[in-house]
């Protein structure tokens, strides 16, 4: 199948790291979010967690108001974050696995276990008329699932292949779970632990619409700044695109 054009959202949560690690004002992860916007993102990612380990509700609300491109919104599936949401409505909402040990997301959602408060939240989301998308894990039964819970669109953790880009399994473990969840109708998105020396397989993955990127954009873009390390991404995307 021919490629469709494939969009980049940048993930600002580590600008809030930097900034929560002195509990200042600086970097602000709004500013970052302007920048990346003008250094030709698709869209702004921002993941604000049950305990507030970097963005803030302030964050959130600001983005809100000053974003231009398009707003998804991570967040865990509980009663607080869906009422954040149905309030504010980002374009997009993407229910992320949340535990408070770990220091980044470790896998996809959980959404065999209790999948009527999932179909729930989905359900009280699009009634927002918020879209709504699944992280979950590159496999046939994650994707199957997420088609009978509604959602239109599911975001592929690819964090194993980024541990371990050279494992072949891994990749073809995206590669199927892409095709399938396309023939499905479903949009298909990715991301985790994305970088410069191993986003190409992926982006070349006809099926997957959009990329979400943060840690190594943000770490890049100390050495090279913001603006660059966003553009730099880009290019690499749009050449493994049309190789």
């Amino acid at each position: 199948m021919q490629a469709k054009q494939q969009r980049l959202y940048i993930n600002i949560d580590h600008v809030a790291t930097l900034r929560q690690a002195r509990r200042g004002q600086e970097p602000d992860p709004v500013e970052a979010a302007t920048v990346c916007e003008a250094a030709g993102a698709d869209g702004i990612t921002a993941h604000l967690r049950e305990d507030r380990r970097h963005m803030q509700d302030a964050d959130i609300e600001k983005l809100k108001k000053t974003l231009r491109t398009y707003f998804n919104l991570e967040m865990a599936c509980v009663a607080e974050m869906l009422e954040l949401a149905r309030r504010l409505r980002p374009e997009q909402v993407t229910l992320v696995p949340e535990r408070r040990e770990e220091i980044t997301t470790e896998g996809g959602l959980d959404i065999t276990s209790d999948p009527a408060r999932i179909r729930n939240a989905v359900e009280s989301l699009d009634g927002a008329g918020i879209r709504v998308s699944l992280f979950i894990d590159p496999t046939r039964a994650a994707v199957e699932q997420s088609k009978k819970l509604g959602v239109p669109a599911i975001e592929l953790h690819t964090g194993s292949y980024s541990h371990d880009p050279d494992s072949d399994a891994a990749l073809d473990a995206l590669r199927d779970s892409a095709r399938r969840a396309a023939d499905l109708g479903l949009a298909v998105h990715a991301g985790h632990g994305l970088n410069l020396r191993n986003v190409a397989a992926v982006a070349a993955i006809p099926e997957i619409e959009e990329l979400n990127i943060g840690h190594s954009i943000i770490s890049r873009a100390i050495f090279i700044g913001l603006d660059r390390a966003v553009r730099e991404m880009g290019e690499a995307m749009r050449a493994a695109r049309s190789s």
